[in-house]
């Protein structure tokens, strides 16, 4: 079986962002990964669904849990492009994700900024991949919307 890095999956999450940017959505993507594969991949929909609640990760969850009959996602990886909200990362404590890798911190509203511990005491957490290429997407999204 040939493994993918974080890195391989990140991009397609970044992607996926780019997808919601061009639909007027804060570009962010999220891909989740279960056995080396690919079960969910899914980018902001707040602005087309009219839901605040549909961030990328609460889609993901979503289309996963679905994909695999469950409401846990013990044995899958969440690649996020953007640091978790709390709204989020409640709903990911909750599915008992094994892990979550994220690109870019937020620095304003990441789950980070409250309290790490609002995930599951047994989720693994990775920041920081992809940073660069996160931020130059969203970066580029808030500049052209003040224009």
């Amino acid at each position: 079986m040939i493994f993918f890095s974080d890195e391989y999956y990140m991009e397609i999450a970044l992607q996926q962002a780019q997808l919601a940017a061009q639909n007027g959505e804060i570009p962010v993507g999220a891909v989740v990964v279960c056995n080396n594969r690919i079960i969910a991949k899914t980018h902001n929909q707040t602005e087309q669904l009219t839901d605040v609640t549909a961030h990328a990760e609460l889609l993901a969850i979503t289309a996963a849990a679905g994909f695999l009959g469950s409401k846990y996602l013990k044995d899958c990886t969440l690649y996020v492009t953007l640091e978790p909200c709390l709204m989020c990362a409640g709903a990911l404590f909750w599915s008992q994700i094994d892990k979550i890798v994220f690109a870019a911190r937020d620095e304003k509203r990441g789950f980070g900024q409250v309290s790490k511990t609002v995930l599951h005491p047994k989720t693994k957490v990775t920041g920081g991949v992809l940073e660069k290429e996160s931020r130059e997407i969203l970066e580029k999204f808030f500049r052209q919307m003040r224009t």
